[in-house]
């Protein structure tokens, strides 16, 4: 069952108040994978969720003509993440600091690139959220080109779909079917719950295995017990 707005957003805000490992956990709770492997943070220290917009490249055909780095930007609603896909390639890039101006003008939350993005440095000064596979400094101009906006897409086997929940952070980005993600940020939350009655716990002179056996370490995203 889709999620309603309203809930969405609250949903999103308790999100924000976890990170990427926690949301992980609770996915392996519930035997779904979500890791968009092999996507990496950009700028370091940012964190980001939203809604996910996807946008899908593909190989210039004609090249006869010029081909721009497409326009799907000035209809991203604010608060959502872009999830981009060309095929994890290393080869050209589908972010820049152009895209990154607009897309900071706009309010999205941040970008995920199945590729590779250029012009780091820039989009570090502005604290954007970046995340990507691959850098390169080679346009994506005429070489690559907009094939759709709004279709699934596959990052390593782990399907993206318009309006998942996209959380990154320094350990990578994951995605959470929209579906569930009242459940996942519920387990998440208590994850981190769990973790920290462990690490009080520690700090106060307990070892680590009597601490991990009392506070349900084996199954952290079960209620904390009493």
């Amino acid at each position: 069952m889709t999620l309603p707005a309203p809930a969405l957003d609250d949903v999103i805000d308790r999100l924000r108040l976890t990170d990427t490992a926690a949301v992980s956990d609770a996915l392996d709770s519930l035997g779904i994978p979500g890791v968009l492997t092999g996507i990496a943070c950009r700028v370091p220290g940012v964190t980001m969720v939203g809604v996910a917009y996807t946008v899908t490249y593909g190989p210039v055909e004609d090249t006869t003509t010029f081909h721009n780095a497409a326009n799907y930007i000035d209809d991203v609603p604010a608060g959502a993440v872009i999830v981009v896909d060309n095929g994890g390639s290393l080869e050209c890039t589908n972010w820049g600091n152009i895209l990154t101006a607009v897309a900071m003008q706009r309010g999205v939350a941040g970008t995920v690139i199945h590729g590779s993005a250029r012009d780091i440095a820039e989009i570090r000064s502005h604290g954007y959220p970046l995340f990507s596979t691959g850098v390169s400094m080679v346009s994506g101009k005429n070489r690559v080109t907009l094939a759709a906006t709004g279709n699934d897409i596959d990052v390593h086997g782990v399907r993206v779909s318009p309006g998942d929940v996209i959380v990154a952070d320094d350990n990578g980005a994951i995605r959470i079917p929209r579906a569930i993600a009242e459940t996942v940020a519920e387990r998440a939350t208590q994850v981190d719950e769990t973790e920290r009655r462990i690490a009080d716990a520690v700090r106060a002179g307990a070892r680590l295995d009597r601490a991990r056996s009392e506070f349900g370490y084996a199954t952290p995203w079960e209620p904390a017990r009493p």
